[in-house]
């Protein structure tokens, strides 16, 4: 039923983008009246692209490459609804400027010239980036009585393993992992994007993953799509510990609780339970949470917990779509205090989900140096 009403809705609002890309931006632009047919066909087709792309999250016939190029219309469509956005904004302010007829023309065809320019520049860069390889972003926080300066935590999140990330992106990833020499990995929640039986070679590389520490994952919104248990099981035999509403002390340092996401409440599934992953929490050492959603920090203020690490939002993804992702959540990417005692950081993740396009937002992996204060 959750899938059924998320693609009615997302169709909905991609046929919405659609329309008013056409009427108020690409039917507007001077030098392609004579060709409105063609824009009008070209519209379509990225909707058909969008249907397949989708499709695809259910039926596995359809390689890797054609995915990747079905799942650019999203993108494609996002921006020229943006552009058109900005374009009637604009298109509105100039109007009633007093110019003459023939100047009017003239700046008419050179703004819709230029502007069409920047939009397809914009989407251009977005696709370069969406397929370099993760930045290294390292950072260095400070946490009130840890005991051991340069303990370094290696996180990955939102690395959406599925139809158009596969198993070269995912060795890629460990081996970087592995040569930052990481004391821990952890792993925020949507590491997979369709059914585990669909990608267990994919994630298979994984199990290469080396620390002093092991690896612990948490939960993202993602692996509840998918069989959340089946997939849980499967993470296992990676040698990943999965932190399911629990803690563990880590060398006599410091807690590392790992709470399921918030996802789960609303489906009454492997829902969050804050009291159980805190029941064994030694509180004379300092905490680290593990929570897919930045949202989660609010839920938290009663248990003072000194970093939260988080991801979820991949930083927007595609300017400016990281406005909206705020309304949503509290903090978008990067490192925040969230109140005297709490820190929290937000990962962008080291995939992406959809499009391979990223604009303003670097996929990366996470390295985080800690030391005492």
């Amino acid at each position: 039923m959750i899938k059924i009403v998320f693609f009615t809705i997302f169709i909905a609002l991609f046929i919405a983008m659609n329309i008013y890309s056409y009427r108020r931006f690409l039917s507007k632009l001077s030098f392609l009246q004579a060709y409105k047919r063609v824009v009008r066909y070209f519209l379509y087709l990225l909707m058909i692209f969008i249907l397949l792309f989708l499709s695809a999250r259910r039926y596995d016939i359809y390689n890797q490459k054609v995915l990747l190029v079905f799942s650019y219309a999203i993108g494609v469509l996002f921006i020229l609804f943006i552009a058109a956005l900005i374009y009637d904004l604009l298109h509105a302010s100039f109007a009633n400027v007093p110019f003459q007829k023939s100047r009017r023309r003239f700046m008419k065809v050179a703004f819709d010239v230029t502007f069409l320019i920047l939009t397809i520049s914009y989407l251009f860069k977005g696709i370069i980036n969406g397929l370099k390889e993760p930045i290294l972003r390292r950072l260095s926080i400070k946490i009130k009585n840890f005991k051991q300066d340069g303990f370094k935590i290696v996180q990955l999140s939102d690395v959406h393993v599925g139809n158009t990330i596969k198993k070269d992106f995912v060795e890629r990833l460990v081996q970087r992992v592995n040569d930052l020499e990481a004391d821990l990995i952890v792993i925020t929640g949507d590491l997979v994007d369709t059914g585990v039986e669909r990608i267990e070679e994919d994630l298979a590389p994984l199990k290469n993953l080396r620390s002093k520490h092991g690896t612990y994952f948490v939960l993202g919104n993602h692996e509840y799509f998918h069989d959340p248990i089946e997939t849980m099981e499967y993470i296992r035999t990676l040698n990943i510990t999965i932190l399911e509403n629990e803690s563990v002390v880590i060398e006599d340092d410091f807690n590392l609780v790992g709470l399921n996401d918030h996802f789960g409440s609303r489906i009454g599934l492997l829902e969050p339970d804050l009291p159980k992953a805190f029941k064994m929490v030694d509180q004379t050492l300092p905490t680290i949470v593990l929570a897919h959603q930045p949202k989660m920090v609010k839920e938290l203020e009663a248990y003072k917990p000194d970093l939260i690490l988080s991801g979820h939002t991949h930083g927007g993804q595609i300017f400016p779509f990281g406005l909206l992702v705020l309304l949503d959540q509290p903090y978008l990417s990067g490192l925040y205090q969230h109140d005297e005692d709490t820190q929290i950081f937000v990962s962008n993740g080291a995939g992406f989900w959809g499009p391979a396009i990223r604009i303003f937002a670097d996929s990366e992996i996470v390295e985080i140096e800690l030391k005492g204060i």
